[in-house]
């Protein structure tokens, strides 16, 4: 499969996913919002029944006050007198309930606005009347009632409470119709979004057991093409192998075969000296010879006393010869360079447990008298153990140690520390100096074969650097550098704390 179907077919899931997500949203949005409703519109229908309830409650205690006062004045029985009372006290708070019920219905509260005074008129007309029987005044109490003075009052009352009665049937079947309505869109909305998640299960499962059968493939093509690597790596390994051995091999002829030469050259050079000697010697002889008052002659003298042309002869020829000579001194430390670096190329790596804070204060003990020279410090902190190849290991840090030594600032006391520290399985060692610094445009050269940054007034063939990058790249690590002009170096390298001489490191 293409990088392009792949890109395809995950944009294509991402926005299956998403649009599953949002309308598993607006499913659950909508069956809260339903479920809610549902639950005020049962509310209300409770609501309504209450109210009904409550509208025949206070019917109730009015009829109770009526009949406790017929009974009273039929019989001048006080427990008459009690029924009254409480069914009279009992209706007070049952209209207040009422009125708080129907807050919510305007013809409620305009009919129950007219049975308010009309129920406390009965009320104290039937209590006037068992007042009337308790004061024996019994025929005027019979006649209130015979004459049934308040009955269009009642009549009206009940009237109004029929009236309120049939307007909380009507709102009871609005109502219940609400409720139903929303009970049946909240288990409607409830079914679709089951089937809907369903739905989508059964699609996340089929892209799952296709993402499953497409990384098999995968891996399957993987396999195969780590097995088809790794056959490839091998006989690239193979190759480079071969062809860093004849590289090391051209060094190695070559440095020595250009050593042969160098020999004659520096016999030839020896020569060209001793004759030099002897001809400004008969140059100096003739010139004496001719002269009108010849100079006397220095016994045992080795110059030749010239004059002139001579002289100036003499010394080009003693400056070509020194050019010469100091040219094959170089030329003799580069090849010896050379013949060091192949061998240390071919000398396979022994991973063993170093003690690294030993093996750095070794190194600073052979250099102590230089660094006492130099009015120096080298202080090694505490550092990681780990395991690589000794002389390697001290190779890198001899080198840098010395560097550090070589190129301290005049006048300044050097500061040179060594620290570690462990990270992920690495260990990293700093070398931080506080001499005369790299350029940040140099970084990069330093560790260039034969080349070299800044002024150069000390000792070297550019070799160093790369020979310990070299070093370090074989051990698995990193080599790194910060720097700036007058302000100190700090050298970073980065080893593996256990460290396996493999294949490819001893070959390389």
């Amino acid at each position: 499969m293409t990088s392009d179907a792949t890109r395809r077919r995950a944009i294509g899931q991402i926005l299956l996913l998403a649009a599953g997500l949002m309308v598993l949203t607006v499913i659950s949005a909508g069956s809260v919002y339903l479920v809610n409703k549902a639950r005020e519109d049962a509310r209300w229908v409770v609501h309504t029944v209450e109210s009904e309830n409550q509208i025949s409650f206070t019917q109730l205690q009015l009829r109770r006050a009526e009949s406790a006062q017929r009974g009273f004045l039929l019989t001048l029985q006080p427990r008459f007198q009690t029924d009254f009372e409480e069914a009279a006290s009992q209706l007070g708070p049952a209209i207040t309930r009422l009125s708080q019920l129907v807050t919510d219905n305007p013809v409620q509260r305009r009919l129950l606005d007219q049975m308010v005074p009309l129920s406390n008129q009965r009320i104290d007309e039937f209590r006037q009347n068992i007042e009337l029987a308790r004061m024996r005044r019994l025929d005027a109490a019979a006649k209130i009632v015979r004459e049934d003075i308040g009955r269009d009052a009642m009549n009206h009352i009940y009237d109004l409470a029929g009236q309120m009665r049939a307007e909380e049937d009507r709102q009871f079947a609005l109502r219940t119709a609400d409720a139903d309505r929303s009970q049946t869109l909240a288990a409607s909305m409830t079914g679709i979004g089951s089937g809907f998640v369903v739905v989508l299960a059964g699609i996340s499962i089929f892209l799952v057991r296709r993402s499953l059968r497409a990384r098999e493939d995968a891996e399957a093509q993987l396999r195969d093409y780590n097995l088809n690597l790794e056959a490839t790596i091998d006989e690239r390994t193979a190759d480079l192998r071969e062809a860093n051995d004849e590289i090391q091999r051209f060094a190695y002829i070559v440095s020595h075969d250009l050593r042969s030469p160098l020999v004659n050259i520096m016999g030839f050079t020896s020569e060209l000296e001793e004759l030099r000697g002897d001809i400004f010697r008969r140059i100096a002889a003739l010139g004496r010879a001719t002269s009108a008052s010849p100079p006397p002659m220095v016994a045992g003298e080795i110059e030749p006393v010239l004059d002139g042309e001579d002289k100036q002869l003499s010394q080009d020829f003693a400056e070509a010869l020194g050019f010469i000579k100091s040219s094959i001194a170089k030329m003799d430390r580069l090849i010896s360079a050379i013949l060091n670096l192949t061998r240390e190329g071919r000398r396979d790596f022994e991973p063993v447990r170093i003690e690294t804070r030993e093996l750095i204060a070794g190194i600073v003990a052979t250099v102590a008298h230089q660094a006492a020279e130099a009015e120096a410090q080298i202080r090694v902190e505490p550092l990681p153990a780990i395991v690589s190849d000794r002389l390697a290991l001290e190779q890198i840090f001899s080198n840098l140690i010395d560097n550090a030594l070589k190129y301290l600032r005049p006048g300044v006391p050097g500061d040179i520390t060594v620290r570690g520290r462990t990270k992920l399985g690495f260990a990293i060692f700093e070398i931080a100096d506080n001499g005369r610094g790299i350029d940040p445009k140099d970084h990069q050269r330093i560790f260039d074969l034969f080349r070299r940054a800044g002024t150069q007034d000390k000792p070297g063939q550019g070799i160093g650097l790369a020979h310990v990058r070299t070093l370090v790249r074989r051990l698995g690590g990193t080599m790194s550098v910060a720097s700036e002009l007058h302000s100190g170096s700090t050298f970073t390298i980065t080893l593996p704390i256990n460290w396996a001489a493999s294949k490819r490191n001893r070959d390389s």
